[in-house]
């Protein structure tokens, strides 16, 4: 009987003992993730660059053991900043990045990015590996990470045309946004 006792007092303990690795939370409050789009074309002095801000809304990062990263974005909830613009150009230009001609925010509106594999590349520095879902579609795609001021730092770049969103383009395409988008971000974590 007392064999029996300890053996369940080993699986109970087993099985309710928290794992060795611990998830932190993301602090949403203190961390940014900013998306920059740049123009392109033989008229693009006509046109603008993007500042776009993408609140995160939540995520989680175990920083050792099996060190992992997930992070989500309501894609209704991106803002463009464009500071070199008036307001009415601004509020055009947001119409159409959440509108269905860019990230149709109405049938897709999260944005998730989940590691697969991260990989220790000197003292608080890693190369991330992971899918991106965006606009329906997941990808993959790898990016540098830095620990500086206790804040994950970065910048990946991403091709819009792999997520199903063609460019937005004008007069003919001779004022269009370029495919490549660049996002940097600042990850803070709670104590």
């Amino acid at each position: 009987m007392r064999t029996f006792s300890s053996l369940l007092l080993c699986v109970t303990l087993f099985f309710t003992t928290p794992p060795t690795e611990s998830a932190r939370t993301v602090d949403v409050a203190h961390s940014s993730l900013r998306i920059r789009v740049y123009k392109t074309g033989l008229f693009s002095a006509f046109g603008h660059n993007h500042e776009i801000e993408a609140p995160l809304e939540a995520g989680e990062v175990v920083e050792s053991g099996n060190l992992s990263v997930a992070l989500r974005v309501d894609a209704r909830k991106l803002k463009v900043l464009d500071p070199e613009v008036g307001s009415d150009t601004r509020a055009q230009v947001q119409q159409t990045m959440q509108g269905p001609q860019v990230l149709d925010s109405v049938h897709f509106p999260e944005i998730r990015f989940e590691s697969g594999k991260i990989e220790a590349k000197g003292e608080n520095r890693w190369t991330v590996r992971g899918n991106l879902t965006l606009h329906g579609q997941s990808h993959p795609i790898n990016f540098d990470v830095a620990l500086s001021d206790r804040l994950y730092r970065g910048t990946a770049t991403i091709k819009q045309t792999d997520f199903g969103i063609t460019p937005v383009s004008v007069a003919g395409g001779s004022v269009k946004v370029k495919d490549d988008v660049k996002v940097e971000f600042g990850i803070a974590l709670r104590n």
